[in-house]
């Protein structure tokens, strides 16, 4: 037998084990497998594919598999060297040329060199290109100032821009920059989400539905083989069975714990909980395609109307900040201090309604069951409909599992919803306004502009911003653009969270990141 295969066969019998004493059929704590790390996740992944998918549950998984040319530094949204060992910035700022690393191959074989990764590009960027059509590649945005790329050498590879773009490098280490392997593209087409190849510290070695996706330590990582033998990412989507799965003892780490949990585990010696803000905002997506919503005085209603101080005290149990605009205090340089939230203020709420002739027709409600960022949704949907009914709205709720949910907002809510539930945790201020408020970003431009907001002066500013190069020009644009956006009021803007994980006493080496995903290439488990 393999070593895989017994690490497979370990991790296997120890699910079985974390099953039964999730239930009850078990008296005493079960045990997880020797030297494998256990992940309880939100949700099962869409794909493995990081061109194709856009959740940070997906990430999570995805950035133990793969590098990008270059990576958060630990701790930070610094951009550091990974599969390039450096590179140069010409001096307009619209060519990038970086060195990569001699001796690195992908986990089927094949040679990292500047050919697969000018493959990589061409494959998210050009839609005549053979592997493009395996899935939207929503996030190919990223990279819509790449003109060119070119294989200069075996191991020199060039970016031509169109004009300078702030978020180049950020955007590369983010997960839709990782490096794929060519060959295991080509051998698998569409299916390659499901049979993934990269260089990461560990390698893929099974996706069984709804159950697991299993990796395990790649030996010859460039940059050192992990401690752990393999990872065992579960999908447990109900809130509740997480919790029972990491008391019984059938999970090692579990990531956004509820927060009536949270107490629960930093009493207990046997766990550790880990806790840290970051650039997440949480917030409702309104229709302004169809009314009531197509009125500005509709909009602030819904903002004024929703108790967001109840939500984070009550329903979030204080792991979370009331929201203020579009933009995460995390990105404090960019970040308008000067913006208020809108206060609760049922009497307003009623007010604007009235002006703009709503009269009690319903309202549908997108809601989700869990997924990426997403906190308590559930509870807080309920929460939003009850400060809604209380200033004379009839809310309708229609709640979806995660994927099934992403296929429904992220195409456009016209036709379907009036508002849905969203969240985004992003590495630059660029990103969140230019994917999700600009007119181009229409969904049927690609973008995920789903409510259909539009104001050409906000379009403007952020082109403007993302060409710049001086930070202090950029921050100064994005504070105009925050304060656009809060009073258009095309999102009610409810929360910024503070991530959380917990781990059980065993974990060692396990820092939460910035970026909220999971790097466990240094992670040990006693």
């Amino acid at each position: 037998m393999t070593g895989i295969s017994r690490v497979l066969k370990s991790a296997l019998a120890g699910l079985a084990m974390a099953g039964f004493a999730a239930f009850g059929m078990q008296p005493a704590q079960a045990q997880t497998p020797p030297n494998v790390l256990i992940v309880g996740q939100i949700a099962e992944p869409k794909s493995l594919d990081p061109h194709a998918v856009t959740a940070v549950n997906d990430f999570r998984i995805l950035m133990n598999v793969y590098d990008g040319l270059v990576r958060y530094r630990d701790g930070t949204l610094e951009v550091e060297p990974a599969l390039a060992e450096s590179w140069d910035v010409s001096e307009d700022g619209t060519t990038y040329t970086f060195k990569l690393r001699e001796g690195v191959s992908f986990h089927d074989g094949t040679p990292l060199n500047a050919e697969a990764v000018k493959y990589n590009f061409d494959r998210m960027l050009d839609e005549e290109h053979p592997e493009h059509d395996t899935g939207p590649f929503p996030l190919a945005f990223f990279f819509s100032t790449v003109d060119e790329v070119t294989a200069v050498d075996d191991l020199t590879v060039e970016f031509k821009l169109s004009e300078p773009y702030a978020p180049f490098l950020s955007n590369l280490a983010y997960p839709t920059g990782l490096i794929v392997s060519p060959a295991a593209v080509k051998e698998h087409g569409s299916d390659f989400g499901r049979n993934p190849s990269g260089t990461g510290p560990f390698k893929f070695a099974e996706w069984e539905s709804n159950a697991k996706v299993v990796v395990t330590r790649n030996e010859d990582y460039w940059d050192g083989a992990p401690s752990l033998e393999a990872v065992v990412f579960r999908p447990i989507t109900d809130a509740n069975t997480r919790v029972a799965e990491m008391l019984s003892g059938g999970i090692d780490l579990m990531v956004e714990v509820p927060p009536d949990n949270l107490g629960q585990f930093a009493d207990n010696p046997n766990f550790v909980v880990y806790e840290q803000a970051g650039p997440h905002l949480w917030f409702l997506i309104l229709n302004m395609k169809e009314p009531p919503f197509d009125e500005k005085a509709a909009r602030q209603a819904v903002n004024y109307a929703i108790d967001k101080q109840a939500l984070v005290e009550n329903v979030l149990q204080g792991t979370a900040e009331v929201a203020a605009g579009p933009t995460p205090p995390a990105f404090a340089w960019a970040y308008n201090e000067e913006l208020e939230p809108y206060p609760h203020d049922p009497d307003r709420a009623r007010e604007l309604l009235q002006e703009a002739g709503y009269d009690g027709e319903e309202v549908i409600f997108y809601v989700t069951e869990g997924g990426s960022g997403m906190l308590d949704p559930v509870a807080m949907g309920t929460a939003i409909q009850a400060d809604l009914a209380e200033v004379g709205m009839n809310v309708t709720i229609e709640t979806y599992e995660w994927n099934t949910f992403l296929s429904q907002v992220n195409p456009g809510l016209e036709g379907k919803a009036d508002m849905a539930e969203m969240a985004w945790m992003t590495n630059d201020p660029d990103t969140l306004p230019y994917l999700t408020l600009r007119t181009e970003a229409f969904p049927d431009e690609g973008g995920f502009n789903s409510g259909y907001y539009s104001n050409r002066e906000v379009d403007t500013i952020l082109e403007q911003a993302r060409r710049s190069t001086e930070q202090e020009e950029r921050a100064e644009l994005y504070k105009q653009m925050q304060e656009i956006v809060h009073e258009d009021a095309p999102w009610a803007f409810i929360a910024n969270w503070k991530q959380n994980a917990v781990t059980t006493a065993q974990v060692e080496n396990f820092e939460l990141q910035p970026s909220f995903f999971l790097l466990l290439k240094d992670v040990a488990k006693q």
